[in-house]
């Protein structure tokens, strides 16, 4: 399903997206409670939303130190070539690799920016040296130290 144009969603569907964001587990009852709607209305456009693909799915807040990976990275990496068979091949083993937790596909000096959670700085550095500078796509790795990981409000 395509992206639903941000006019097509009406100050009720904006306010249910910020609520359901701030926490995804908010019951019902509490979401119309809220809005000050009936629960039925609500669990309707909940629905909808759901239906149209502006709820696309509901994730839970994980301590990555509680599994054993406390240190987060940005890795910068600038691919070898642009041909789309050496992108795809690349974006297909960045993705299954222990510890991405995210790929961004990026303009500018880099291809693409891993977000990677790893033990420590050993496991960091055979991350980049095996895993990506062993890669022949990967012409380059840079990696950037997070020290701090704040989310932003989301845009409704």
């Amino acid at each position: 399903m395509g992206p639903v144009p941000n006019d097509a969603l009406d100050a009720l569907d904006r306010a249910l997206v910020r609520l359901l964001v701030a926490d995804a587990r908010t019951p019902n009852a509490a979401l119309a409670a809220a809005l000050g709607i009936a629960p039925s209305t609500c669990l309707a456009r909940v629905r909808a939303l759901r239906e149209r693909g502006v709820l696309r799915g509901y994730h839970a807040e994980v301590d990555l130190a509680s599994l054993g990976r406390p240190l987060q990275a940005m890795v910068a990496v600038r691919l070898a070539r642009h041909e789309r068979g050496q992108v795809a091949r690349f974006r297909s083993r960045a993705q299954s690799l222990p510890g991405v937790l995210a790929l961004y596909h990026v303009t500018g000096r880099t291809d693409y920016l891993l977000h990677v959670a790893v033990a420590d700085a050993d496991a960091l550095r055979d991350f980049v040296t095996d895993a990506l500078l062993g890669e022949p796509d990967v012409a380059h790795a840079e990696t950037s130290l997070i020290f701090e990981h704040l989310r932003g409000a989301p845009p409704t």
